[in-house]
């Protein structure tokens, strides 16, 4: 709204004013009844009217504005919008950054209330609002922008919509690998925050970015020193994009792989960079998809690169190492995973384990705890837990070359001595514990130290209920595993069975095993 300030402003639009405020701040959504109850009183036409006047008003174009959005943002008031068609194209291309939101917005409320979103899209189409919302996307302020991206995402729902926004022609100047070669670098970043949002809308979506050789705009701008911070944003985006995907196959065909291979393994890539990469090799290597979908050899080479630099990182604590053990926990979560990590990588296993049983860095130790429970199979079905058999010997071997090179000499005692840290610590070895008793050498190891059994069947220990859960839950496998084992006739078990029993039968959360009423007596008070 333009106009000359300092005028007093008719009645009229100061009654709009206050009856538009009101309206817009009404908490949470407006039903159809009171938009048709206002409507009635300020029709349409006095609404846009008010925002095309020449009289200024502080404050009535953004109560306006507001009140228009919680009116489209219904079903009878989204019903308007195709109709006011017209509206949306000059307020798509208007100086006020207010009412090009508000566009963008209406073109949000007309997909997400039709009750067919083809034809819903046809009409965008038809009046040629998808490069007026990319205008606002790549120039408008940062609340435009988002709202035109959100506008974008809706009509990306419909095949219309796809074919729209991926236009097949290499020319035209709307297809957004063209419209990125001619933007600032603001402009590249939202070209690349539009992509991260638009591919896990669904399969076809993700396939036309692909086949559009979209993905291939992160790999420019990551690779581009001459902005640091627009590459890191990038990479960022990258990041969001890889851990919103549902199927990592296109992902994987990309050239993704080696670009995250190239920055792990280059020592003039900052340590952000390195950090956020060999967590997006994580996220693409917990796919089963992984391996079978691309060569192996690539699989093994980032692989390798990622246990090559925790190699690197073995002294040190920072958000690098634990960045890089995390990665190896989420490649171990799928059992071609972790096969791989414990046979083809044996170097970067043998650092999870031993930073593991190692405390004297937490957030590490922590870290690789839980890698170490994921590559156990912590994150798999119980069906899956137990891996083939070099790896699993391998994993056996590592453990107990770990236990017989430290002051606790066997496997028993590495755990003992980890089950009496914190609480947090703590929590992350019920969980490694209770997958690793589905081997019979750690069974027969946690059932020879009456401690460990003492500590996991102690009510009391934990006291939030996290901690009660997951104590319970390595009893439970404890004496799951236990029954179906011969070691249960073995004479040792016979002092803790019937208290692992006991504890799996008194559940989680029940620390005395019998709770009666207790009458409670006071003495009167005098007054």
């Amino acid at each position: 709204m333009e106009g000359e300030r300092g005028a007093t402003p008719p009645p009229e639009l100061v009654q709009l004013l206050e009856a538009s405020s009101e309206f817009a701040s009404y908490p949470g959504l407006q039903n159809d009844a009171s938009v048709k109850e206002f409507l009635d009183r300020f029709p349409l036409q006095v609404l846009l009217g008010a925002l095309q006047s020449e009289v200024y008003v502080p404050g009535l174009e953004d109560s306006v504005v507001s009140c228009l959005d919680k009116i489209f943002g219904t079903k009878d008031g989204a019903l308007f919008i195709p109709n006011l068609m017209s509206f949306l194209q000059v307020g798509l291309q208007a100086k006020s950054e207010t009412i090009k939101w508000l566009a963008c917005r209406a073109v949000c409320h007309l997909m997400d209330m039709s009750d067919d979103k083809g034809a819903a899209t046809h009409i965008i189409i038809d009046h040629n609002i998808y490069p007026l919302l990319l205008n606002c996307l790549i120039d408008g302020n940062e609340r435009t922008s988002a709202a035109s991206l959100d506008a974008i995402k809706s009509i990306a729902q419909t095949p219309q919509g796809i074919d729209v926004i991926f236009a097949a022609s290499s020319e035209d100047p709307i297809q957004l690998r063209n419209l990125a070669a001619r933007s600032s670098s603001l402009g590249r970043i939202r070209i690349l925050a539009l992509i991260t949002k638009l591919y896990p809308v669904s399969s076809q979506v993700a396939k036309a970015i692909h086949d559009c050789d979209l993905l291939s705009l992160y790999e420019l701008e990551i690779n581009n020193g001459k902005d640091p911070l627009t590459s890191l944003n990038a990479m960022e985006l990258l990041y969001e994009l890889v851990e919103s995907s549902n199927d990592a196959t296109l992902l994987l065909r990309s050239t993704l792989l080696q670009l995250l291979i190239d920055i792990i393994s280059n020592p003039s890539f900052d340590s952000i960079f390195r950090s956020r990469a060999v967590l997006i090799g994580g996220r693409l290597l917990r796919s089963a998809d992984a391996y079978t979908a691309i060569d192996q050899s690539v699989v093994t080479s980032l692989l390798s690169s990622i246990g090559g630099r925790l190699l690197q990182l073995e002294s040190q604590m920072n958000d690098e190492a634990e960045a890089a053990l995390e990665s190896l926990g989420l490649i171990g979560t799928t059992k071609p995973g972790a096969n791989l990590l414990l046979t083809s990588s044996q170097d970067a296993a043998k650092l999870v384990v031993e930073s593991a049983f190692n405390g004297h860095h937490r957030g590490k130790q922590l870290a690789a705890l839980l890698a170490l429970g994921s590559i156990c199979g912590a994150d798999r079905s119980e069906d899956n837990i137990i891996l083939n058999e070099r790896a699993e010997g391998c994993l056996k071997h590592l453990i107990y070359t770990t236990a017989a090179n430290s002051s606790k000499l066997t496997p028993s005692g590495l755990l003992l001595s980890v089950l009496k840290q914190e609480t947090e610590v703590r929590l992350a070895v019920y969980g490694l514990v209770a997958v690793l008793v589905t081997r019979q050498w750690c069974l027969a190891e946690v059932c020879s130290r009456q401690e460990i059994i003492s500590i996991v069947t102690d009510p009391h220990i934990e006291t939030s209920k996290n901690g009660m859960d997951a104590r319970h839950d390595c009893c439970v496998a404890i004496n799951r595993a236990l029954s179906a084992s011969s070691l249960l006739h073995d004479a040792t078990a016979t002092g803790f069975a019937g208290k692992l029993q006991e504890a799996v039968r008194r559940g989680p959360y029940l620390a005395k095993k019998n709770v009666e009423a207790q009458p409670l007596v006071g003495t009167m008070e005098r007054f």
